[in-house]
């Protein structure tokens, strides 16, 4: 059958509302008068940003054509007014009957909440001060069959925002600042990176061993190699091997992958900056955060300040440095070492630290992968950047001694084997890289979803994820 001749409904085998019902028939009306409601193509000369920019300035502007989906239809004697949205923004529509002539206005009018058109005809402003485009021809590009919804806020409404999150960023500006923001902050990140000899890099997501780490990884089998992976629960360890190789400053901006929980900061995809720079240390890539965090703050609009969770977060450096040890010691009156100071740390400090605090000396049972410190080999060259009580930065001196990457890669085993399930695995090839001589480094992880969530006051980080992890729809 000619699909331009059957009736629209009989594809659906669900009951239709009576709002879709009406479309259908619209959409088989505009067919059987030869018109085609989904054009392959259509050319626009503005924005509707550009449009309104152009007005304020100029009061009129001879001829536009403009594009983008209709938000609300309303007639009046003649007239009808229908805000259309773009990317950039909104510009009113203006139909007038004795202008377009009777057949056009009634297309126009006919017109439904949702409909994607282009139009045309000069710019300027209504009585009401309104920029507007004044119609003196339209075309629809896509009808709309499923009517938007008038009401989408609310906490009813969040995971269908989540599930259809095409439908939040129509209805809801605010989700869609959000992720423009997200946007231009990796993309001042980017710059930053590119603009200090950074190299941007790709790394294998699956992995034979998903190390850099402690995670639960999840797991896939390749068919033509017959073997088991891992989606990577990090991206270190094959940076540091391109280190190895000689280029000594590198960066990713990818996503990981950890089969936990679920909560307001955790999804099991997320996304990660991780660089290593040749011949620096602990120190630089701290200095190296601070300025990341100036300059995703400044894309973001934020200007050194964030408000998050009913905190006033300040974000101008330098940030505060503290040692676990001593933090712990305020809290308990005693001097803890090893698991049992990590321990301490994450239950009665982490919580309780507000601003931006660069927290230093971790115990080296903690951390498989950092150097350890010369004058107390009981704890390693790392720090933690914590804000309102969560992690947002890790950074490390790297280690780079083969011999001791080993005995620690020893100690994570045994560790496996008294039941800590996501010790970090042993990896002989990353020793091998090892063994042909890696320079001295830093290297630094940055959570780009929560530096998002607190540069745009979201509280969860399903919220800055454009499709996040849901439970099957029902």
């Amino acid at each position: 059958m000619n699909p331009s001749m059957d009736s629209p409904a009989d594809h659906f085998d669900v009951a239709l509302s009576g709002e879709m019902r009406d479309r259908l028939e619209k959409l088989s009306a505009l067919r059987a008068a030869g018109v085609e409601p989904y054009p392959p193509r259509f050319s626009r000369d503005h924005t509707a940003a550009q449009v309104r920019s152009r007005v304020e300035a100029e009061g009129q502007v001879e001829r536009v054509t403009v594009a983008g989906r209709l938000l609300a239809m309303r007639g009046s004697g003649g007239m009808t007014f229908a805000p259309l949205q773009d990317q950039s923004g909104q510009i009113q529509l203006v139909a007038q009957r004795d202008v377009v002539g009777e057949a056009a206005y009634g297309g126009f009018a006919d017109l439904d909440r949702g409909d994607i058109v282009g139009a045309s005809g000069p710019a300027r402003k209504t009585r009401r001060g309104e920029p507007s485009v004044w119609l003196d021809s339209f075309r629809l590009l896509a009808k709309s069959l499923r009517p938007l919804p008038e009401k989408w806020h609310g906490l009813k409404d969040v995971e269908t925002r989540y599930r259809q999150r095409y439908v939040d960023l129509i209805v809801n500006a605010e989700s869609r600042e959000v992720f423009l923001k997200r946007s231009r902050i990796i993309s001042a990140v980017r710059r930053l990176l590119d603009a200090d000899g950074y190299i941007e890099v790709e790394t294998p997501t699956l992995q034979e061993i998903p190390g850099g780490g402690h995670a639960r990884p999840f797991s896939t089998h390749h068919n033509a190699l017959q073997q088991d992976f891992y989606l990577r629960i990090a991206l270190e360890l094959p940076l540091k091997r391109l280190i190895v190789g000689g280029l000594e400053r590198v960066y990713e901006i990818g996503r990981n992958f950890r089969n936990e929980g679920i909560d307001r900061t955790h999804n099991p995809e997320f996304t990660t900056l991780e660089c290593y720079h040749a011949f620096t240390d602990l120190s630089g890539m701290l200095e190296l955060t601070e300025r990341i965090f100036t300059a995703a703050s400044e894309a973001a609009g934020t200007e050194l300040e964030a408000e998050y969770e009913g905190q006033r977060i300040y974000l101008r450096p330098p940030f505060q440095r503290r040692s676990m040890i001593d933090l712990v010691a305020e809290q308990t009156g005693r001097r803890l070492t090893g698991l049992e100071l990590a321990a301490a740390y994450e239950e009665l400090v982490e919580p309780g630290i507000v601003q931006p605090t660069f927290v230093t000396d971790y115990p080296v049972e903690t951390s498989p992968l950092a150097r350890r410190r010369e004058d107390d080999p009981r704890f390693v060259e790392r720090s933690e950047l914590i804000i309102g009580g969560r992690e947002y930065a890790n950074a490390f001196t790297e280690l780079t001694d083969p011999i001791d990457q080993r005995r620690r890669f020893e100690d994570q085993l045994a560790q496996k084997s008294a039941g800590f399930e996501e010790a970090h695995p042993f990896d002989e090839d990353f020793i091998r890289a090892l063994e042909y001589g890696m320079p001295p480094s830093g290297g630094l992880g940055v959570g780009i979803d929560r530096l998002v969530m607190l540069l745009t006051g979201q509280a969860a980080i399903r919220d800055v994820i454009l499709f996040p992890q849901l439970k099957k729809e029902q």
